[in-house]
């Protein structure tokens, strides 16, 4: 069988893409990519475990089983000889609960959406349920690892190691800056990049965001900004009450929430795609390098990573371009359809917005990482910035339910009962 390429890939993310008023309620819901899905799924698992045990965490080898199980199962795959993990059908509801929130489609979700579409079928075809578990697990990449683990690792490749870790550490930062300014429902872009630089918003602030996302039932970014405009209109009407723990993060909320504004007005006032991306790319990386050495590993990855970006944003335009006057060759413009317009999308914007999901479904069809370890578990990856894990971050939260009908549940989480 053959081996599933990159480009099929995108092209049947395109092709979701052409079609997204008939799959989804908003143009902005993001593809969850390899690395994103197991990440969701590990804190589904700790949730899981929450739940049963009171032990917000999952070992690695729980983890790996049940992604190995998660993929058949979606992919309708057999599952018959394949040991499956207690509770599993909790872990697949608060997998699917987790995305919905957050506005995102997994891979598996798109190839099936796809897959009913009756035009343009062919862009797509040749993709099968076992050529994708290939591509998601990153099989069909193992082949074409020769490292020798017996040899010791030289000096100049651990040092050509570290330089890879904080380019890869770059990239992740700048898209998930670009991922949530597209998708404000995407919390584990905003786990990523919080503190990100410094704003003294650690542990504890997460855990205080996390708290009042749960109770109020919205999203971690939705919660700050409206806590954030709450507190710049002040007046008794309108202030937070004394004891609201995000009251001790309102420096580092603001930083945060008023960087993201400045994106925004980027987006909203800037109509040339082009000019725009390459705005709101620039002023992402002077806000990660101020204050740094020239000289520093992550300072020059942080420009390095930012040039391509705004390299690829216009070589998209331009193949966007290419194409658009191929299809509409003495075809006169058509107004916009109103569901382009009204679903969550200002319009004075939509062209970069559709410019960057482009840019972010790239990213989604990336290759999964190989050191699942690391991946999941890694305090250490984000190196200049102290950070720590997803799974790391999210145990701080008292509790983590997810959006359920069990109100019983619910209100036992939220005060503090097992």
């Amino acid at each position: 069988m053959a081996v599933l390429n990159r480009k099929s890939v995108l092209d049947m993310i395109k092709e979701f893409r052409r079609n997204w008023h008939t799959f989804c309620n908003s143009e902005r819901t993001t593809v969850c990519g390899a690395d994103s899905m197991l990440l969701a799924l590990q804190l589904s698992m700790a949730e899981n475990n929450k739940q049963y045990s009171g032990e917000f965490t999952v070992s690695l080898s729980d983890v790996l089983l049940t992604w190995k199980y998660l993929l058949h199962e979606k992919l309708n795959l057999p599952v018959e000889n394949m040991k499956v993990i207690d509770h599993y059908e909790n872990i697949r509801k608060i997998y699917d609960d987790f995305l919905k929130n957050s506005n995102m489609l997994d891979m598996i979700d798109v190839y099936k959406k796809c897959n009913v579409l009756t035009s343009n079928y062919e862009n797509y075809a040749n993709i099968s349920p076992s050529q994708l578990w290939d591509f998601l697990s990153g099989r069909q990449y193992a082949v074409d690892d020769e490292t020798d683990f017996s040899e010791p690792v030289s000096p100049m490749s651990k040092h050509n190691q570290d330089n890879e870790k904080v380019q890869l550490l770059a990239k992740k930062i700048i898209y998930s800056y670009l991922n949530l300014l597209v998708n404000s429902k995407n919390d584990l872009a905003l786990a990523h990049i919080l503190n990100i630089p410094d704003r003294g918003l650690g542990r504890e602030a997460f855990t205080d965001l996390k708290h009042a996302a749960r109770e109020k039932q919205m999203s971690i970014f939705l919660v700050a900004t409206s806590f954030i405009r709450t507190i710049e209109l002040g007046g008794k009407g309108y202030a937070p009450s004394p004891s609201d723990p995000l009251r001790t993060h309102i420096k580092g909320l603001s930083n945060f929430i008023n960087f993201i504004d400045k994106l925004d007005e980027i987006l909203g006032e800037i109509p040339n795609p082009s000019i725009a991306g390459g705005r709101i790319l620039s002023v992402i990386k002077m806000q990660l390098i101020k204050g740094q050495n020239s000289r520093d590993p992550f300072y020059k990855a942080v420009e390095e990573v930012a040039q391509d970006l705004d390299l690829r944003i216009k070589s998209i335009i331009n193949s966007q371009q290419g194409d658009l006057a191929l299809s509409t060759t003495d075809i006169s413009p058509a107004r916009p359809k109103s569901h382009a317009i009204n679903h969550g999308t200002a319009y004075c914007g939509r062209d970069t917005v559709k410019t960057l999901l482009v840019l972010l479904d790239e990213e989604a069809a990336s290759a999964p990482t190989k050191n699942k370890a690391e991946l999941l578990y890694d305090d250490e990856n984000t190196i200049h910035h102290n950070g720590t894990s997803i799974l790391t971050l999210f145990r701080r939260c008292k509790f983590i339910c997810w959006k359920t009908n069990n109100w019983n549940k619910f209100w036992k989480c939220s005060s503090g009962q097992k």
